[in-house]
């Protein structure tokens, strides 16, 4: 992103990239806790979005790791031991839907892990280290996965011991469950929960967020009309 700070605290809107999907969390019923895993110079963004809330559930923070599956880590052991399922979202990724989250959990449920995705629309090439094809992909088995990506906590601590016993890097969270050879569903969501990551992210995520709100600004409209 080339900002001067982590890119999920950059405004978008007037309001930190990470904020959006906290907020969207937060009003979830289903969801018993929210961890965030960040450095503690970052906490107090958090704790003063968190206090204007309306609906929230316990909030706690964890210490960010070496890697990815390290903040993973330390963010499922500061959490509740006898929650049901742990869902892993990116701060990053602000237009998630509650809808998309939901279906994702009961995914988890019934098989034990899950994950957003997108099948993939474009055509995929692979290439050699001089940029020469090797071999184009079937398109047709590709998906994009999002997240949140939910796991059982059972299974996610035998996932754990696994790769650390065999010092096994991963670059997402189900990859420890697919470690294990256990199955992991992948449950449709929405090309809309983008991650941001360049700047030409920003302005899409910018488009998508006023198209919401302006969708949701015209049925309230109406619904008033209507009454």
């Amino acid at each position: 992103m080339g900002a001067s700070m982590p890119k999920q605290y950059l405004p978008l809107l007037g309001q930190p990239i990470a904020m959006y999907s906290m907020q969207t969390l937060c009003s979830m019923p289903e969801v018993g806790e929210l961890v965030i895993v960040c450095d503690p110079s970052y906490q107090e963004v958090f704790r003063e979005f968190y206090d204007r809330l309306p609906e929230k559930p316990p909030l706690k923070f964890a210490q960010p790791g070496r890697e990815r599956q390290d903040s993973v880590f330390n963010g499922f052991e500061a959490s509740d031991q006898s929650a049901g399922l742990v869902a892993i979202h990116d701060s990053a990724r602000p237009l998630v839907k509650a809808d998309d989250v939901r279906k994702c959990l009961l995914d988890a449920l019934e098989v034990g892990a899950a994950v957003l995705g997108v099948a993939v629309k474009p055509t995929i090439k692979e290439v050699d280290s001089e940029g020469r094809v090797t071999k184009t992909l079937v398109r047709a088995g590709l998906w994009e996965v999002q997240t949140p990506q939910v796991i059982r906590p059972a299974l996610l601590r035998e996932g754990f011991e696994l790769i650390r016993r065999e010092g096994t890097e991963v670059t997402d969270d189900v990859s420890i469950i697919e470690a294990l050879g256990k199955p992991v569903k992948v449950t449709q969501g929405s090309y809309t929960n983008i991650k941001v990551t360049t700047p030409d992210d920003m302005s899409v995520a910018e488009r998508f967020l006023s198209e919401h709100q302006g969708a949701v600004e015209a049925a309230s409209a109406l619904a008033g009309t209507a009454a």
